[in-house]
């Protein structure tokens, strides 16, 4: 499932949703100090193009905490809604509850990138 899942979820709609995380990477990355959140911008693209079969792990420390509200002011909350506004658009049919709920999984790593890993 998660090949065909990945496929689907590209040509559907999963390539804007990366798009956007690499606009915000490029913006970030613009200046110098904003370059290791571009980075994560970028990381957290790829997932977006592709994330069946993934797990997002949440962690971190004071460090992240302060980045991630830094994130949450600038960029996060137009990620977020973004991916929020497709997964219940997604979730008003019973094919599209997969991939709404995979747009949910984005959402929440929208408000809160730093300390999270992806396995």
């Amino acid at each position: 499932m998660g090949c065909l899942g990945n496929m689907l979820w590209f040509i559907f709609g999963g390539f804007l949703s990366g798009f956007s995380w690499c606009l915000a990477g490029l913006l970030w990355c613009v200046t110098i100090v904003g370059i290791p959140i571009g980075v994560q911008c970028f990381k957290f693209a790829a997932l977006s193009f592709f994330p069946f079969g993934k797990e997002v792990r949440y962690g971190g420390g004071a460090v992240s905490l302060l980045l991630n509200i830094l994130w949450l002011i600038f960029s996060g909350l137009p990620l977020a809604l973004e991916s929020a506004i497709m997964g219940c658009l997604l979730c008003v049919t019973i094919v599209g509850i997969p991939f709404g709920l995979q747009h949910f999984k984005l959402a929440k790593l929208a408000l809160m990138p730093f300390g999270a890993e992806v396995y």
